[in-house]
This record gives structure tokens, C-alpha cells and sequence, in this order.
């Protein structure tokens, strides 16, 4: 097992400097409750450049129900967009592409059975993440997107969500999700596409005690400038400039005027405004409630809209990842203060782990730089659960793990973390393996036993207890060869991988050494 060199001072990739990214293409899908997504961009002179874009109303919260089931009509709409999708990523590098879903995914009982077929069709993975990092993804995006210096808050209304924001600069300060969006809202309040002041009042008295939740710490906070994202922003800004409603942006005046109007309609057919698109229609009046209710619960004056969102944050994300400015690591960092992590500890089972990986990787058929990952994450958290109690550690590490909020990370990795660290120490978990997609399960499998030979070699915590080691990889079984001798003086160490041995029998993995 050779020595891979210096530990890097993150597990970002270490791919190439800036100027080498110079006039590569970019891809961002956004499976959106309401619409997908896709925008490809050229990286020129430091900043992204939007050469394409494709959008589809896929609704597929639509077809979502209360028992977390997709509509199979609605799973094939989806699939068919993203097989469109698939050809226009034809060319454009694997780990130059980042898709994720959001609200819809999250809210599916065996969202991951879907997503099988998802990937399939676009010819790439898709993560989950959750509504903080989707609102985090948001505030980038939409920094980008805009000159203006000071605070601002940035609302983001999805199809099955809502985000909210407050930030500086590049830097969110303050995020939150809430459970109401233009789609799930005209189901509950809309049905038929029906529209009375009675409906209206029942959604806006809805969305607003939500906003109740955030609005006080909201404001205490506060904002200089108040920012929209996302097309039920564009749409209501669109209809409100071009009938005279307002000159610039969304105000109390103007949704006073559009509120009547819509009213006045009764029906979502019968809504024809300049600015409002056919594809927008069905949901455009539950979206002009929240609109709405966002400007009276917050107080806010003035909405400008933007057409940076979702897909710009993950494309800036992404480069930030590429360029050594990942949020994964400073999220990792800031749980290893917070719970008192032993820097030291952490970083030799750290260590001896990339060591180990590096020299199995390929006979074991490991994806390079998420093996990586995956284990420079979890060995630095291992022992994350021992502020709590000593016992079960791994348990109570694995608990706060699945239930913390992790800037940068998606549910997957987020989920493969928490695996791993319960997974490395005592008797594995099997079935904690089963909640994995099954395209991650023997990868996951084959770095937790990586791992728990990592902590178990650390195990007296000494700066140099560890020899050079050979570790080779075949099947499912993985071999230690260590220095002559070096066993014999280590009595702990030879009955830890005898045991060690039979654990990893109960995974699938046979483990010998000599």
C-alpha cells in the first residue's frame, strides 16, 4: 500500500485550476415539483455563460399522493423529459453534471425506484436534497445574478415548496423551507380549477400562519432588498408590469389589483392576462396567494425577480467544488468543533483509510473521487456520536449524522455518511445497508469495511501505530499483509482482526491477513 502523499485540506476534487476549466460546458438538471429543468453553460474568463436552456411542465407533484405514490402517468411524463434531457447532455463530461430533485423526490415513499429509472433515462445519477440545501442552492444562484451589495431576502416558490432566504453576498445567513408551493396548493384550495374569494381566503390563511413560523425571526434579522425566483415569480411580475399594475417588480397595490382580477375570473381558464403563458395557468392563482401572503406576513414593499434559481446555485456549487470552495467540507468542520471531534484521531483513521481505498479501488471497482468522499467524511466523524455516550457511539454518531442539516450535501451522501459511521465499529447493520440505492449498496458495503479497519488499526490512538501495509482486493474479499513480525508485537491489533474476520462475514466480505 503505497502512500498517496499529503492528506488534501478538503475532499473537494483536486482537479484542475481555474484557468484550465477555461471554455468547458457545464450541465444543471432541476427536477422541480412543477417544471424540469436544464441549463448547460460554457465556463469563460471566471464566470458561467448560459448557452442553453430546456424547461418542461412535468408537475410531478401532481402526481404525488398522500401515501408518498407516483402516478404511473405522471412517473412516465417525467421519464419521457428527462430521456430529452439525456441527449442534450450527449458530449458534456460526467463530473461536469449535476441533476437533483426536490420537493416531489423528497415527499416519494420509494422515491429511489424512481430515480433508478430516472437515471437511466438521463444517463446520469440524480441526489435528493433536502428543502435547506435547495433554499442554500437558491441564495447562490441567485447571488450570482445580481450587483446590488447589502442584505437580501430571496423567495423561491416551487411547485410543492417554498424557500426562503436571507443572506450577504455569497453567504446565506438564515434558511427555511416550508411545506406550501403553487402545485400542492391549487390541488387543496383549487380543485377543478375553481376560483372564489372563499377558496382564496382558506389558501392565503393557509400559507400565511406558515409564514407566521419564520416571520418573526425574519424580521428581526431584516433585509435591504426582497428578491423572487422561480417561474410563479416571474409569471405574477410579468402580468402585473405589462397591464400597468406596477412599473417595476410585484407590490401590495399591484397584487391588491391582480387579486381582484383573478377573482373576477372564477376559473383557471378563464385567467387571461398579458404576461401569463397557458402552461402557467393551472397553477397561477395558488401561486398569486403565496405571492401575496409573503407580501402581507412579511411586511415587504417590494418584490424584484430575478432569473437566476436553482439551476445557476448548482452550477456555481458545483464549480466551487471543482475549484477547492466546498461547503461539504466546511459542514463537516463545523460538526467536528461542535461536537469535539479529536482532530488528531480523526485524521489518522483518515489517512490510513485513503490509503487503504487507494490501494483496492480498482479491483474492488470503487468510483475514485465519491469512495474518497465518503470515507474522508465519515472517518472524520466516526467518533461524532462518543459527545453523548460511550456506548453505542456509533449508534448515537449515525442518529445525529441522518438528522443534521449538512450544507452541500445530498440526502444520498448525507444518508451514506450516517451508514458508514454506524456501520464501523461492533456488528455491522445489514439491513441499514437496504436503505441504499442498489446501485450504491456494494459500494458503500466495501468502503464500511475499509473503514472499520482504518478505526480498528487506530485503535491504541498513537501517532505512529501503523506500518506500511499491502491490501489487495478481489470478489468480495480483501486481504492485509503486514510488515514480518510487526502482528506478533501487536496482541490487541491480531485479536481485533480476528474478530474484525467474522463481522465482516455478516456483510458478504471475507477479510484475511497475515
Amino acid at each position: 500500500m503505497t502512500d498517496p502523499g499529503p492528506e488534501p485540506t478538503d475532499s473537494s476534487n483536486p482537479i484542475k485550476p481555474q484557468e484550465d476549466l477555461e471554455g468547458e460546458l457545464f450541465a444543471a438538471i432541476d427536477l422541480g415539483s412543477n417544471s424540469f429543468h436544464l441549463v448547460v453553460a460554457r465556463y469563460e474568463h471566471g464566470t458561467l455563460h448560459v448557452i442553453d436552456r430546456i424547461k418542461e411542465m412535468v408537475r410531478l407533484a401532481e402526481g404525488v399522493n398522500a401515501e408518498g405514490t407516483l402516478a404511473p402517468e405522471v412517473a412516465q411524463r417525467a421519464l419521457t423529459c428527462l430521456e430529452r434531457f439525456g441527449q442534450r447532455l450527449e458530449g458534456i463530461a460526467d463530473d461536469r453534471i449535476v441533476a437533483v430533485g426536490t420537493n416531489a423526490t423528497r415527499r416519494m415513499k420509494d422515491g429511489w425506484k424512481f430515480l433508478a429509472q430516472a437515471e437511466k433515462q438521463l444517463g446520469h445519477s440524480i441526489e435528493i436534497i433536502s428543502g435547506e440545501e435547495e433554499a442554500r442552492t437558491i441564495y447562490l444562484g441567485v447571488a450570482h445574478g445580481v450587483s446590488e451589495k447589502g442584505q437580501r431576502l430571496v423567495m423561491d416558490i416551487g411547485g410543492g415548496s417554498t424557500e426562503f432566504i436571507i443572506g450577504r453576498e455569497f453567504n446565506a445567513i438564515m434558511v427555511e423551507s416550508l411545506f406550501f408551493g403553487c402545485v400542492a396548493l391549487a390541488q387543496k384550495f383549487f380543485p377543478g380549477g375553481k376560483i372564489s374569494r372563499k377558496r382564496w381566503r382558506r389558501a392565503h390563511g393557509a400559507v400565511s400562519v406558515e409564514l407566521q413560523r419564520i416571520a418573526a425571526d425574519f424580521k428581526a434579522l431584516g433585509w435591504e432588498e426582497a428578491l423572487g425566483s422561480s417561474g410563479t415569480m416571474r409569471a405574477v411580475r410579468n402580468v402585473v408590469v405589462n397591464n400597468g399594475w406596477s412599473e417595476r417588480g410585484i407590490t401590495p397595490s399591484a397584487m391588491l389589483r391582480l387579486r381582484e382580477e383573478i377573482l373576477q375570473a372564477g376559473h383557471e381558464q378563464q385567467l387571461v392576462f398579458d404576461g401569463l403563458s397557458d402552461r402557467r395557468r393551472p397553477v397561477f392563482a395558488s401561486g398569486a396567494v403565496i405571492v401575496d401572503a409573503c407580501l402581507e406576513t412579511l411586511g415587504i414593499e417590494q418584490i424584484e425577480v430575478t432569473d437566476y434559481a436553482l439551476r445557476e446555485g448548482l452550477l456555481y456549487d458545483l464549480i466551487g467544488r471543482i475549484l477547492h470552495a466546498d461547503p461539504r467540507e466546511g459542514a463537516i468542520q463545523a460538526l467536528m468543533r461542535k461536537y469535539h471531534i479529536e482532530v488528531e484521531q480523526a485524521r489518522r483513521v483518515s489517512k490510513t483509510a485513503r490509503r487503504l481505498v487507494d490501494a483496492v479501488r480498482k479491483s474492488w471497482g470503487l468510483p475514485k473521487q465519491l469512495a474518497r468522499n465518503w470515507l474522508a467524511w465519515s472517518s472524520q466523524l466516526h467518533e461524532i456520536g462518543l459527545t453523548i455516550a460511550h456506548h453505542g457511539y456509533h449508534r448515537h454518531g449515525a442518529y445525529l449524522l441522518r438528522n443534521s442539516d449538512l450544507p452541500g450535501f445530498s440526502r444520498q451522501d448525507q444518508l451514506v455518511v450516517a451508514t458508514l459511521v454506524l456501520n464501523h465499529r461492533r456488528k455491522p447493520d445489514a439491513e441499514s445497508f437496504d436503505k441504499l440505492q442498489d446501485r450504491l449498496r456494494p459500494w458503500v458495503i466495501r468502503c464500511a469495511v475499509i473503514l472499520r479497519l482504518a478505526a480498528l488499526l487506530h485503535r491504541t490512538r498513537c501517532a505512529e501505530s501503523v506500518p506500511a501495509i499491502k491490501a489487495e482486493a478481489s470478489g468480495n474479499a480483501i486481504s492485509l499483509t503486514f510488515p514480518e513480525g510487526w502482528l506478533e508485537q501487536q496482541p490487541l491489533t491480531a485479536v481485533d482482526l480476528e474478530n474484525e474476520a467474522r463481522q465482516t462475514q455478516r456483510i458478504g466480505i471475507t477479510l484475511e491477513f497475515s
